[in-house]
């Protein structure tokens, strides 16, 4: 079935607490609060394929459309809203696929190069060369304040480049690079097919990860790349449209093309892959962890793909560490009681919702203030569904509004 958008609607996204709505049209760009819901800003200064906020302040991201006349997909601009000033502009070879942005650091990601920029003075820190990623797969933590051996306080980006060269980390591995001092932090091996989305959480140190076969979502630490949860999503291979944490971390929402959202609890006690306390949990890597980079690789991402195809020491751990790991699950499987070995089967949805229309891509957040999932969809609707925290279940619809102009919401609509 095909995709169900509105054709005036060209991007839409939550800001990173989750309290606003950035949307790019043909026309130009506007900026939505989600409670109480209503527009706060607009500007028609022509198409915007991209629209990132910095939280609720008034610089702004903005790229282009490709489709459209007086508008370049390679060009990026930072404005101020608050001043409707100009703060720079930036010319890039080949068209912008994301842009990523926290309060220190600027993340632009290209079909093969990773730009990344301090957002403070908007220099150039380094950029990272990739093998094509035409989806712009890259996530960029928020600075964390727990301090973390590989990652002091800084943030990460998350980058998966293809499988198509053998010296890149292997199809479903994920690799972390600090922004802050450039270097590899760790690789995960997350998934034995390719990965399709990444997450991170507000204090950059848990990471959700899924492949393109949609059905298993994985919860990991950063930087020690510790699997805390396996959440199954359903049997049924489905694209995931995207994953958010809630600002505690204790939740996790997932949606998907079949036009359902699932939440997961990431709670003790609860059932799950790992009865660790998230919230309290800052794993450090073990001495025979399969990826661990103790400190990072000098010479940043370029370094460390050299190492890899040398077939390093990090190469020999991960085949080592799982060949132990393959013998003792072999051999101690039958002595384990149930709940050891049931423990990383995947566990199901906390709560769920479906969505009032089939066949829309939508992105969907926990509000960080009240009991809500938030949803937007291709359509251009916003929809705030109530979650009952204590008990689960489906989620009910409470309201629903437009997030284009009335001219708009209904005549783009096209499958």
């Amino acid at each position: 079935m095909a995709e169900r958008t509105n054709s005036n609607m060209l991007f839409a996204n939550f800001n990173q607490d989750f309290s606003c709505i950035s949307v790019g049209t043909r026309k130009g760009y506007s900026i939505t609060n989600c409670d109480p819901f209503g527009r706060v800003y607009t500007m028609n200064d022509g198409a915007r394929g991209i629209v990132e906020m910095l939280f609720c302040t008034s610089l702004i991201a903005l790229v282009g459309a490709a489709d459209q006349p007086q508008s370049s997909p390679r060009k990026l601009q930072i404005v101020n809203t608050k001043r409707h000033s100009m703060i720079c502009e930036l010319l890039f070879p080949s068209s912008i696929l994301a842009v990523k942005l926290n309060r220190k650091t600027l993340v632009i990601v290209l079909e093969t190069e990773i730009y990344i920029y301090d957002i403070s003075n908007m220099r150039l820190l380094h950029v990272i060369e990739t093998t094509p990623n035409p989806e712009g797969y890259s996530y960029l933590a928020y600075p964390s304040p727990v301090p973390s051996p590989a990652t002091p306080g800084t943030s990460a980006i998350n980058s998966v480049p293809s499988s198509s060269s053998n010296a890149t980390p292997q199809s479903g591995d994920v690799l972390l690079f600090s922004t802050r001092s450039l270097t590899v932090a760790n690789v995960i091996q997350a998934h034995k097919s390719p990965i399709s989305f990444l997450s991170i959480n507000s204090t950059g140190n848990l990471l959700a990860t899924s492949s393109d076969k949609g059905t298993v979502i994985r919860v990991w630490t950063i930087p020690g790349a510790e699997k805390l949860y396996q959440f199954r999503r359903g049997t049924r291979e489905a694209k995931i449209y995207s994953m958010n944490f809630n600002s505690v971390s204790t939740l996790l929402a997932v949606s998907s093309a079949h036009d359902t959202v699932h939440i997961f609890k990431l709670a003790r006690g609860k059932e799950g892959s790992g009865s660790t306390n998230v919230q309290s949990s800052s794993p450090s890597p073990s001495s025979d962890s399969v990826d661990t980079v103790e400190g990072g690789v000098d010479g940043g991402y370029e370094a460390f793909i050299e190492k890899k195809r040398n077939g390093g020491v990090s190469s020999s751990l991960r085949k080592r560490s799982l060949q132990v790991t393959k013998t003792l699950s072999h051999s101690m499987g039958g002595y384990l009681p149930n709940t050891l070995t049931e423990m990383w089967e995947p566990s199901r949805d906390f709560a769920f919702l479906r969505l009032p229309t089939s066949g829309a891509r939508c992105v969907v957040a926990l509000s960080g203030t009240m009991p809500q999932v938030m949803v937007i969809s291709s359509e251009g609707y916003f929809y705030s569904y109530n979650i009952d925290l204590e008990n689960g279940g489906e989620c009910s619809l409470m309201k629903q509004y437009s997030l284009l102009d009335s001219g708009d919401d209904s005549s783009g609509l096209a499958e």
